[in-house]
């Protein structure tokens, strides 16, 4: 059995620890399910918003980004210019702009353009380890590797940074993910298990070189944020250097 399936135990025990370590406390299930709700339905009204926009307008309400901004960074939506154009009476609740934790995305911008979400505490915590990996590598000239995650990605040796690993949540499933590392030190949240967890629900046949983010992305409102490509391996979702990625990430 190999090293991914064998992290899907520890991962479910460390995941009720992850909750009160995030939260305090266990929420009650009727109010996860609302919360839920609320933000389903605040993608739902941004949707709309967009559609009705880009039929007057003829573009996107965009902030401006470089072409090495990751795709899943990408492509935010300028709420103020809504909200000054009188598209939105007031922010969305669940927004960063108004005190929430999501950045409003837009994916498949050419084609079809749909509301996405980017979840800022991921975001957040993989910048804060991508910081430790930085100074690590300025003063020691190497990179804190831990053991070998996939080829040409490592977990980390947070005793070599003097920090304790930080509880990264996963926005799919509820597991608590690790982060890795490549060979330039760029870092990444490990989706593998949540991408192996969509593979099984919707019984997709993965076809080589397919970017498994993608079952991700289709089936949630929000994006895989601080994520590298992932290939379908001898049965396995495995973690691959995206053209450009580590230079995008860092």
């Amino acid at each position: 059995m190999n090293e991914i399936r064998r992290r899907i135990p520890a991962l479910l025990v460390l995941a009720a620890v992850s909750a009160v370590l995030l939260s305090g406390c266990l929420y009650p299930k009727e109010n996860l399910a609302q919360n839920k709700a609320s933000t389903r339905e605040a993608v739902r009204n941004m949707q709309a918003v967009i559609e009705e926009f880009q039929q007057a307008t003829g573009v996107l309400p965009l902030k401006n980004s470089t072409p090495e901004t990751p795709r899943y960074e990408k492509f935010v939506i300028d709420l103020a210019k809504l909200q000054n154009m009188q598209y939105i009476s007031d922010l969305p609740a669940v927004s960063f702009e108004k005190g929430g934790k999501y950045y409003f995305l837009i994916q498949n911008e050419e084609s079809e353009p749909t509301v996405k979400l980017m979840d800022l505490v991921v975001y957040q915590a993989a910048n804060q380890i991508q910081g430790w990996v930085d100074s690590y590598k300025r003063e020691q000239g190497s990179l804190p590797l831990g053991s070998q995650a996939y080829p040409g990605f490592y977990y980390i040796d947070y005793g070599k940074l003097g920090q304790k690993e930080p509880v990264i949540q996963s926005i799919y499933s509820g597991l608590t993910l690790p982060a890795i590392i490549d060979e330039s030190g760029a870092v990444f949240v490990d989706y593998g298990i949540d991408i192996m967890q969509a593979v099984q629900r919707t019984q997709a046949e993965p076809q080589a070189g397919d970017d498994l983010r993608e079952l991700l992305v289709a089936s949630s409102e929000l994006v895989p944020v601080k994520s590298t490509a992932y290939h379908w391996v001898d049965g396995d979702p495995q973690a691959v250097a995206e053209k450009n990625g580590a230079a995008a990430q860092r």
